[in-house]
């Protein structure tokens, strides 16, 4: 019974709650909060901060809007309550007021948040840092300027205005759409268009779609005498003629900057007409120009305009009034407080901001501004003044604005009316008909009598459309030239004519047969194709200033100079107006520019001198070029140092290979030291000493990585040396001698009427008067002079620009310019004098360069060849032949020689210097230098010969002597034993080391046994033997004294002597010593026997008291084991045995 009640509940309990969720509508879930209304009076509180400038006109605004919203009934707050909005008006604008006046007045009475209307930037400013240190939302309502670009959620911006920004885009969209890429700006003096203007530039820049839009010229009316100030100004002192005479000064100034699309900045009406009708009476209008009204204004405004036909205007229709801006934020309001308070009401309704000194802790009570911002930043609805929603990302709801493009054309009876030729709204510009659209094409098109479509240009006139006659000159790679097809077209590049003539009538014949349908009656060998550098530039700027040109060569292949009072070659077809431009490698120089007009420069060479290699004979020091003479001389001197400081270290360390070190046979001298580290720097695997002590080895290691590095920096630059080898410089620049002074028949020179010969007319008139007779008329001419075998010329001289270029493109890589670059001078485009076109065509190549085209161009044509920086063939192979290395050979023969010398000198030094040395007490010790010297120093004759006789080895090791020789000495020598070695002595030439390798043991079985074999006391045993040494037993005859290698003497040991050299007699004297020491034996046989017998004896006695001890123990324990027998008789049987 109780399962099935509880069930039951359990049923109704869903059911009740499906009931709830279906039939009560969803946003009354939340039960009336009935305190917190008591606690806020029924009502929710907005402030408004007026603005200090016109507090009505915005209050007479704000209180429509109230009284709308009461009249409606709705104001979009939940559980019928009321709005209260409080309006405070700061004392002054200053920031310190409107904080006090936020603070005191508004805040303190609970405010969920405030409308501000700021009139300036600096109070939208103020406004948004209040927001941000209150954390209160603030609906900022600007009529006029334009927005802050902020992410602050607590400060929503709305315009009742499209912003500056917002009219250039409408602005470039309008000129982009229609073709212009530039214009010009006049102003009527008001406020803020100059606003307009720099967003303009700015997105001109920037670009719609790929296209751009440039400012060309400025006028300002207001700053140009102050022409037209006031309407009561104009009317004085006759405004019209004013304008129009500044109109004027513009128009001579640059013509073409007139001639395309002006725009005309100017609230005023009366000012807009007065520049109008002035452009009317210059002639301003279409097809020459295109009128564009820069700032909004009404049709009532533009009716009263006595405007010319094609003006363009635009104008905000259906622009809603303040009150529907006060209307849509109010109700953004109400919104986002309804959907908070059904969420959290304590928080939507109840403001704990209430003073701006003691703000609460976020962290510890929930802000009620940063609720409801999150709520505003969320709600969108459709409003009076159109679709309301916030951009997050800028802080800004969004409006919606609609603008009319119009146009003034004539109706069907004539009458000029203002036509509505397209739409803009949320950024789009819609064309309404497309016919009706006016173009940069169709205004080149319209017929006047000032301009013929597709005739040439004429000064004045406005280039777009207009066809221009262009000179230009072959220089590779700025203009190359090649045949036309079969067809007498160019499949790439342009058609360009080459005349063989300056007769403008001659070409203007030529053309005209160019552009008839059959051409051909024009020779071929006239038409030719042209590219290039230059040609890609030409065909941009055409592209650009929307021309058409007509190319061709110059008659006389010249730059131009000037002779017989007129100018030739480019400059004389510019000055007598056979071409309106000319383009190609046209350097810019005083001489020129004071007769002609050029651009800015597209291009910065200088001059430079080009030079032919020569395969020159390689000199006998070859194999030292890949590194220098001072290089060089510092490897050998650090060398030498290096084998000093080894040599000072050995011998100062109580470790190192001298004679004081610890158990050393050996010397490191400084021999030692030269031979090591000539080793170590060649590489050559030789016997050498290497030092013992720690520092010699560290530095022996440095130098070893030392040489490591020097000899990998030599073997890495052989080859490149090697291979540079084949060039031969023979000028070092354009202050060599050999130009200054060509004495030795050295020959150069440049081609004629050029920069390069002007510069050199003036700087060097000396070498100008002798290189005119070998000056070429063009570049071609001068490179192939200079590549001929053999050459016609020794040096050429032109520009760097065309120079580098036939360098890379040398086949043989035997072209190269030298020196240091000289007369810097850059490249422009030339125009006749007075040109309108130069300040036009210096702007795009202005431009150009800044946009990367030119750097594009250079790369084109300067980096796809293949000796542009003397880079060989991977697969080229560099033989060396023997002329390379031949001072190697000779090397080796002057070491040759000088190892004979050496031999001589040793000779000489031995027979003549060195018996000198040995009266020089001072002199006698050579072992740190040479062991060599010091032996022979501090050894007789006598012990010399017996040296060499018994092969004394290098080390002095007693452990190599033969076993037989271990036994036996020798007595001194006799007179006859002297002699005979002095005998030996000449026969033998100091080599004292040869005997000793056949004396060597050859098992190898002896333990190596090595003996310091020089002490403090070493030095006299080099002296014979006295008297009682003679005496002493076990000494027989007194041997003499064996010296070491190391020039030390050896111990005198009675047992360990080495064999006489001299053989006589020796038989019997063994003899001798073999009677006497078996005697000695037989002796310690003797005393061998008694000390056995006593030990034997000593062991009976010990073996007696044991046995009677282990007999006393028996008796006292019969039951133990009986002791072992005594060892006495195997004793006794050991010692007779012995």
């Amino acid at each position: 019974m109780n399962l099935m009640l509880s069930r039951l509940l359990a049923y109704l309990y869903i059911g009740l709650q499906v009931a709830l969720h279906t039939f009560i509508y969803p946003c009354h879930l939340h039960p009336q909060p009935c305190h917190i209304l008591a606690r806020i009076g029924h009502t929710v509180r907005l402030g408004a901060l007026l603005p200090t400038r016109q507090p009505s006109r915005i209050q007479a605004a704000l209180n429509r809007a109230l009284v709308h919203l009461r009249q409606s009934g709705n104001n979009f707050l939940p559980y019928n309550l009321s709005l209260e909005v409080l309006s405070r008006e700061p004392l002054n604008g200053d920031p310190e007021s409107m904080f006090r006046c936020v603070c005191q007045d508004i805040v303190v009475r609970g405010v969920s948040a405030v409308l501000a209307f700021p009139q300036t930037h600096e109070e939208l400013v103020q406004v948004e840092f209040m927001s941000s240190f209150l954390e209160i939302p603030f609906i900022s309502i600007i009529e006029q300027g334009e927005p802050l670009r902020t992410q602050n959620r607590f400060h929503l911006q709305m315009t009742t205005h499209v912003p500056p920004s917002g009219l250039a885009q409408l602005l470039l969209a309008v000129l982009v759409k229609g073709g212009w890429q530039g214009g010009t700006a006049v102003f009527c003096p008001s406020r803020g268009e100059t606003a307009i203007l720099e967003q303009l530039q700015h997105q001109g820049r920037l670009g719609v779609d790929g296209a751009h839009w440039h400012l060309w010229e400025t006028l300002n009316l207001f700053h140009q005498n102050r022409a037209v100030a006031s309407p009561e100004e104009e009317e004085q002192e006759g405004g019209l003629e004013e304008v129009t005479e500044l109109l004027s000064q513009l128009l001579s100034r640059s013509p073409s900057s007139l001639a395309s699309n002006v725009l005309l900045f100017g609230s005023d009406p009366e000012c807009v007409a007065k520049v109008l009708q002035g452009a009317v009476r210059l002639g301003l209008t279409l097809p020459l120009a295109r009128w564009t009204m820069g700032f909004p204004l009404s049709l009532d405004a533009l009716h009263s305009i006595g405007s010319p036909l094609g003006l363009l205007a635009y104008g905000e229709v259906n622009r809603k009034p303040l009150n529907f801006y006060i209307r849509d934020s109010l109700q953004l309001i109400g919104r986002a407080v309804f959907a908070a308070t059904m969420v959290r009401p304590d928080l939507a309704l109840i403001q704990n901001m209430v003073n701006c000194f003691d703000k609460p802790n976020k962290h510890e009570v929930p802000s009620s501004g940063q609720y409801l911002a999150r709520f505003l930043s969320n709600t969108s609805f459709e409003g009076l003044t159109g679709h309301m929603q916030v951009q997050q990302s800028h802080s800004r709801i969004l409006t919606s604005h609609r603008f009319h493009v119009w146009s003034l054309q004539r109706d069907a009876l004539g009458q000029p009316s203002w036509v509505t030729v397209g739409s803009w709204q949320a950024g789009q510009l819609e064309v309404e008909e497309q016919g009706l659209w006016p173009t940069a094409s169709q205004q080149v098109e319209d017929e006047s009598p000032g301009i013929q479509p597709g005739g040439r240009w004429q000064a004045g006139l406005p280039v777009a459309g207009s066809r221009l006659r262009v000179v230009t000159l072959v220089e590779h790679p700025f203009v190359f030239t090649r045949e036309v097809d079969d067809d007498g077209q160019c499949p790439a590049g342009q058609l360009c004519l080459d005349p063989h003539t300056n007769s403008s009538d001659v070409l203007d014949q030529m053309f005209n047969e160019l552009e008839q349908t059959n051409s051909s009656s024009l020779p071929t060998d006239v038409r030719k194709c042209c590219y290039g550098y230059c040609i890609d530039l030409l065909e941009k700027l055409a592209e650009d200033l929307l021309f058409d040109f007509d190319l061709y060569i110059v008659g006389d292949g010249k730059y131009g100079a000037r002779k017989g009072g007129r100018w030739t070659g480019l400059v004389g077809d510019l000055l007598s107006g056979t071409a309106d431009m000319a383009v190609t490698s046209f350097s810019i120089n005083t001489a020129r520019s004071k007769v002609m007009d050029f651009t800015s420069p597209f291009f910065s060479t200088s001059l430079g001198i080009l030079v032919r290699s020569k395969d020159t004979a390689a000199p006998i020091g070859a194999f030292m070029w890949p590194l220098h003479w001072s290089m060089w001389v510092g490897i050998f001197v650090a060398l030498h140092l290096t084998a000093l400081f080894l040599t000072l270290y050995e011998w100062n360390s109580p470790f190192g290979m001298t004679p004081h070190g610890r158990n050393r046979v050996r010397v490191f001298s400084y021999s030692s030291a030269l031979n090591l580290c000539y080793a170590i720097l060649f590489g050559r695997t030789v016997a050498s000493k290497t030092p013992k002590c720690w520092t010699g080895r560290f530095l022996m290691n440095l130098w070893a990585i030392f040489c490591l590095l020097v000899l990998s920096s030599y073997t890495a630059n052989l080859a490149a040396v090697m291979v540079g080898e084949k060039t031969f410089e023979e000028v070092s620049g354009i202050h060599d001698a050999k130009l200054h002074h060509p004495s030795m028949g050295f020959r150069f020179g440049t081609v004629r009427e050029s920069s390069a010969e002007d510069y050199m007319k003036k700087s060097f008139p000396e070498m100008h008067e002798y290189m005119r007779r070998f000056n070429k008329p063009t570049t071609p001419d001068g490179i192939a002079t200079l590549k001929t075998d053999p050459a016609q010329l020794d040096a050429f001289i032109m520009d760097k620009a065309l120079l580098d270029y036939e360098v890379s493109i040398d086949a043989d890589c035997k072209l190269l310019t030298i020196g240091k670059p000289f007369a810097i001078e850059g490249y422009g485009i030339g125009l006749p004098p007075n040109s309108p076109l130069t300040r036009n065509v210096s702007e795009y190549v202005s431009r150009y360069k800044s946009d990367g085209y030119m750097d594009m161009l250079h790369d084109k044509w300067y980096k796809v060849v293949p000796c542009g920086k003397r880079v060989f063939a991977v697969t080229e192979t560099l033989q060396m032949g023997i002329q390379h290395f031949s001072g190697l050979f000779v090397l080796l023969c002057v070491g040759v020689t000088g190892a004979l010398l050496t031999l001589l000198g040793e000779h000489a030094f031995y027979r003549f210097i060195l018996p000198h040395l040995r009266h020089w007490q001072r002199f006698q010790y050579w072992l740190h230098t040479s062991q060599k010297i010091h032996r022979a120093l501090n050894m007789s004759c006598d012990e010399e010969s017996k040296l060499e006789a018994v092969g004394t080895s290098r080390s002095c090791d007693i452990h190599r002597l033969p076993p037989a020789d271990l036994h036996t000495s020798l007595p001194p020598p006799s007179s006859s034993t002297s002699s005979s070695c002095s005998t030996s002595t000449s026969s033998t030439k100091w080599n004292n080391e040869s005997t000793m390798v056949g004396r060597e043991p050859k098992d190898g079985s002896h333990k190596r046994v090595h003996f310091n074999l020089e002490t403090l006391n070493s030095y006299r045993l080099q002296a014979p033997p006295t008297g009682p040494d003679r005496s002493r037993r076990g000494l027989v005859g007194s041997p003499p004294t064996q010296l070491c290698a190391n020039g030390g003497p050896s111990l005198g040991l009675s047992l360990v002597l080495s064999p006489p050299a001299c053989s006589s007699g020796s038989t019997s004297l063994w003899e001798a010593e073999l009677q006497e020491l078996q005697g000695r034996i037989e002796e310690f046989r003797g005393k061998l026997r008694a000390a056995l017998a006593r030990r034997a004896e000593l062991q009976r006695i010990l073996e007696k008291e044991r046995r009677g001890q282990a007999e006393g123990q028996r008796r006292s324990f019969p039951d133990t084991i009986p002791t072992s027998s005594t060892t006495s008789t195997a004793v006794a049987k050991d010692i007779n045995r012995r």
